[in-house]
């Protein structure tokens, strides 16, 4: 019987290079309560992995909105990738200190391994 591990890769924040001066300076996001998405039931007894790439936006008191499916390896993933990441928490990004909301997009992987 194998046994699936779900890996959540890093953030793939795309944030530039912030301008000169301490009020510009960029704090992204930083996930404090992570939850794995459900492996499709169907897709582990078949072997199938893959990724889902999820576009959205944490928002100032760090919670997911607009979570939007960017790409999929496999339909059945993207549910409860979208799933799993509303549930979520994120100590909220900063700009000069200031909290923000921003978007960002995070892939997460789903792997079997014995």
């Amino acid at each position: 019987m194998q046994r699936y591990h779900i890996y959540i890769f890093t953030l793939v924040l795309i944030l530039g290079i912030p301008a000169v001066g301490a009020d510009d300076v960029l704090e992204p996001p930083v996930p404090v309560r992570t939850v794995a998405p459900k492996y499709p039931a169907d897709l582990e007894r078949e072997g199938v992995t893959g990724v889902v790439s999820i576009d959205c936006v944490i928002d100032e008191k760090g919670n997911v909105t607009e979570a939007k499916v960017l790409k999929s390896s496999h339909p059945a993933f993207a549910t409860p990738a979208v799933e799993a990441l509303s549930k979520w928490k994120f100590k909220p990004a900063k700009r000069g200190g200031a909290v923000i909301s921003i978007k960002i997009t995070i892939p997460m992987q789903f792997n079997l391994s014995e």
